[in-house]
Order: C-alpha cells, then structure tokens, then sequence
C-alpha cells in the first residue's frame, strides 16, 4: 500500500468512527422518540436484533419494525444514551466493522419507572456510503424498577420482564469475569 493509499484509508477510517458513532446516537434518539421510519433504515434490509437471551429476535426490517411496535406500544416514555463506544474496521473490507456500545436507559414498561445498563454487540456495514447496523444484540447488567436499583447488583436475576425476575446476561457470562473468579475468588472459599 502507497503512503497516499495509507492516508486515505486512515481519514476514510476517522470518518467512518464518527459516522458510526453517529449511529448509535440515531439509534438512541429514534427510540426515545418512537420514530420508526428512522429507527427501521439504520438497519440494513437484511440487519437482525438481537438480545443475549434470546428474548428479542428480528430478522429483516419488517421483523424489526414489528418487534419495536411491540415493544414501544408498552415501554412508554425513555431516555437512552450511550457511553463509551469501541470500533474495530475489518481488515479485509473497507466497509465492515464490528463495535461495542456501553449504555443506560431510563424506561417506564407497563407504567413501572426502570434503571437498565446494557452492552450492545454491533456489526456495522456500508452501503452506498451510509454505515447502518447489520446486526445488533443487546446485552444487559440489569434492567430492574428503579425501587429495586439498591440491591440489584448483589444479585444474579438482575433482569425484570413481565415482573419475572431473570439472571442478568454479563458480567457473569464473560470469559475474562470467569477466569478471574475461577483463580481469585473461588480459591478463597
């Protein structure tokens, strides 16, 4: 590769993490906002979501479209915002990308005011110069009422849907969060 060919990737990779960003800033936005005409074309057509526990699952944007109807018919008013937010470029296409996107929300399903942290798992791909999702799972710490917040991190089932209570889908899960309870804290017993 020419320095000249070096340099254009670099800015196009610079570009692309803003855009990116951007993104999962759009994302935020539309469902706070339940704009479905933007929350369905930040996905690819053939995007899918997803959630670690199997819980949510759309293929396509029509299925996607239909599961946040469901969803937001429910949810009420939200507040999500995003935190840190890491991109990986695929090293053999200039439009692909994968990331993770560290994030709370404020929700009020069925009426009841909820705390979540979530993790979202992202593959990004762009077409026609436009980086959209085309796939993302979604992860969470917790997502509990928020008269349940104190006492939630001590607990595994840090998960309330329905008003059933569900083991959280991290850190628990995590490879790195296993090997260090398997050599530091088990070996303490």
């Amino acid at each position: 590769m020419t320095e000249i060919e070096q340099l254009k990737l670099q800015i196009d990779r610079l570009e692309s993490r803003h855009e990116i960003a951007a993104l999962a800033t759009s994302y935020a936005i539309a469902c706070d906002e339940h704009d479905m005409p933007r929350l369905v074309n930040l996905f690819t057509p053939d995007g899918s979501f997803g959630s670690h526990s199997g819980a949510m699952v759309a293929d396509g944007r029509d299925a996607i479209e239909a599961m946040f109807i469901g969803l937001f018919k429910v949810r009420g008013p939200a507040f999500h915002w995003t935190h840190d937010h890491s991109v990986t470029f695929a090293d053999n296409d200039p439009n692909r990308a994968s990331g993770l996107v560290l994030s709370h929300a404020e929700t009020c399903p069925d009426g009841i005011v909820s705390l979540a942290a979530m993790r979202y798992y992202d593959d990004y791909q762009r077409d026609d110069g436009v980086w959209r999702f085309k796939k993302r799972v979604i992860s969470f710490l917790y997502y509990v009422p928020v008269t349940e917040y104190k006492t939630v991190l001590g607990e595994r089932n840090r998960v309330s849907i329905g008003g059933e209570r569900m083991p959280a889908d991290y850190p628990e899960s995590l490879p790195a969060w296993q090997t260090f309870h398997d050599t530091h804290v088990a070996t303490d017993a």
